[in-house]
């Protein structure tokens, strides 16, 4: 992790982890302006399975690591979790998304911010039934005090 002093405060990053994650998986194509296709559901048992999961596996686990500093990308992150017994290709196109996404701004980071503010800010969001898999619904809460980051939470 890096840590960078700036006049408003402290910022987190993991911008060599990131570059070095991109060239592991020789990311290309153009940058995307969101982690997940907004207009594509992921499924269990969509396509053939992949031939060597670990590839994936390791994709994912790398990606889990990176949420430390990059919360942007705990639900794309959440989303492909679920698929690590049995992933297929699509869900690995879906975590080179990820990267690409990524590519953008690989030092993006958290801003601890200095200021003595004390504002509770919260966010929550549901969808009845997303899961296509179980039918389930999808809900999650983001929570910040002073511009930094307390907790992130969405279960299925």
């Amino acid at each position: 992790m890096e840590i960078l002093k700036e006049p408003q405060g402290y910022i987190v990053s993991q911008r060599k982890f990131t570059l070095d994650l991109l060239a592991e998986f020789d990311c290309k194509g153009a940058s995307v302006s969101s982690p997940l296709d907004p207009y594509s559901k992921l499924h269990a048992d969509s396509e053939p399975l992949m031939e060597y999961p670990t590839i994936y596996r390791c994709l994912v686990g790398k990606l889990n690591y990176l949420t430390n500093t990059r919360p942007d990308i705990c639900f794309a992150v959440l989303c492909l979790s679920q698929f690590m017994q049995r992933p297929s290709l699509s869900h690995f196109s879906a975590g080179l998304r990820v990267l690409r996404y990524l590519r953008s701004d690989p030092g993006q980071g958290i801003l601890l911010s200095s200021a003595p503010s004390f504002d509770l800010v919260a966010f929550c969001d549901a969808d009845w039934a997303a899961c296509k898999d179980s039918r389930r619904s999808i809900n999650g809460f983001f929570i910040t005090l002073s511009g930094a980051p307390i907790s992130w939470k969405s279960k299925k």
